[in-house]
């Protein structure tokens, strides 16, 4: 059986089905099955939008964010699915604070739940820095099925990394 990269750390029962669902190429038509259509927001600043009202909502005490982009380069660069950086600067004699986030282009075209997930995940690191214990109370507690989301997503990228894509998403 080819090693699952995405699914490394589940159990064996688990990758066994993983395996009869790509074996029987049902793999993408079970995430179809279950995330029916892709989301509408395929710009920047409709992205901006949509994760700000995520923070406003979850992390009201939170600094505010300057730049929420979808980047095309992310995954190749980072090997990383969103990111977040703090970056400070001096202007005269000020420290000026900003707050990125980046997600990758591919979420362009997925279903919200998938967006979302990266989008608590990245605005999480924002009050916990470290994947703990605390880190994932926060992402369930901005997104209750954050566990499942990840789950599924990890599916999505098991499938596409065969060079299948799901159209219907698209």
């Amino acid at each position: 059986m080819k090693p699952l990269k995405y699914l490394n750390h589940y159990n064996e029962q688990t990758k066994a089905q993983v395996h009869k669902l790509i074996d029987e190429d049902k793999l993408g038509l079970h995430l179809l099955n279950k995330y029916k259509t892709s989301h509408g927001i395929k710009n920047d600043k409709a992205l901006f939008s949509y994760v700000n009202e995520l923070k406003n909502e979850h992390l009201k005490k939170a600094p505010p964010l300057s730049k929420i982009i979808y980047d095309g380069k992310i995954n190749v660069i980072h090997n990383a699915l969103g990111t977040h950086h703090f970056i400070s600067r001096v202007q005269g004699s000020k420290l000026k604070a900003k707050n990125e986030i980046r997600i990758s282009s591919m979420f362009k075209s997925v279903p919200e739940e998938f967006l979302k997930m990266i989008a608590v995940h990245e605005l999480a690191h924002f009050k916990e820095k470290e994947h703990n214990k605390a880190f994932y109370q926060l992402c369930q507690f901005m997104q209750p099925s954050y566990h499942q989301a990840e789950f599924d997503l990890r599916l999505y990228l098991t499938h596409m990394e065969t060079n299948k894509k799901i159209e219907e998403w698209a």
